[in-house]
């Protein structure tokens, strides 16, 4: 599942991308093993606005093929918008609601255009740490329209059925419920979100999708200093 260490995405990924990353979550080390956490990939400008990214560990051909897909995306949109950012922004926004609809069989409206923001982030809708400071607002999804005609049938058995890794997003407009992984999910929060700011998306990714808690302290080491315990038993 260590896609990051497969050669034709190590290869690729240096040649179109530098990496870097950030611990958000929480989990434990006990020993030299990890117990918990997670794992989110974004995928960004050179600004820091999220492009595209992938909420849960994938295999190496998944992360190859997403990795593909915005690169190759975002230069047709490059090409398109023709230096025009409203226009570069709706392009990316649409390409997500295109995938959706293409990949997982549900029809979104993407939104093109971004609403003022507001004047603090102190509202009810944020999360926020055990200190009460606000981390990361909850950003909301494209409106859904539906599911596709040619996949009506596959969404609904989908949904009666409850897939593993499968959760139930509702339509705000008619009240139906589909059933849709983790990685349609990212579609839909990007059909309304791209090019957003990797600190205004990453907790609506991480908390709101992956279902994770976000800390400020996101590591508790079980016995950080074993040798302590060693040495008393020496002595001992």
């Amino acid at each position: 599942m260590n896609a990051l260490a497969n050669p034709e995405v190590g290869k690729y990924f240096e040649k179109y991308f530098v990496a870097a990353f950030q611990r958000v979550g929480t989990f434990k080390i006990v020993g030299k093993a990890k117990q918990g956490g997670n794992v989110a990939a974004y995928f960004c400008a050179p600004d820091g606005r999220v492009l595209h990214a992938i909420a849960g560990p994938v295999d190496a051909a998944t992360m190859l093929r997403e990795a593909k897909w915005v690169v190759e995306t975002a230069q047709k949109g490059v090409e398109t918008s023709k230096g025009d950012g409203a226009a570069f922004k709706s392009f990316m926004r649409k390409a997500h609601a295109a995938k959706l609809r293409s990949e997982h069989g549900l029809v979104v409206e993407p939104i093109t255009f971004d609403p003022p923001d507001p004047k603090d982030n102190d509202g009810a809708l944020t999360y926020r740490d055990p200190t009460g400071r606000p981390l990361a607002p909850i950003l909301p999804p494209a409106p859904i329209d539906g599911p596709d005609v040619k996949f009506r049938l596959q969404l609904e058995a989908s949904a009666k059925s409850a897939p593993a890794g499968a959760s139930l997003l509702r339509d705000r407009r008619g009240g139906g419920g589909w059933a849709i992984n983790n990685q349609g999910r990212v579609h839909v929060l990007l059909a309304a979100h791209s090019m957003g700011q990797i600190e205004k998306l990453y907790g609506s990714i991480f908390e709101g999708i992956l279902g994770e808690r976000i800390s400020t302290r996101p590591v508790e080491v079980v016995n950080p200093f074993p040798w302590v315990a060693r040495n008393a038993a020496v002595k001992n």
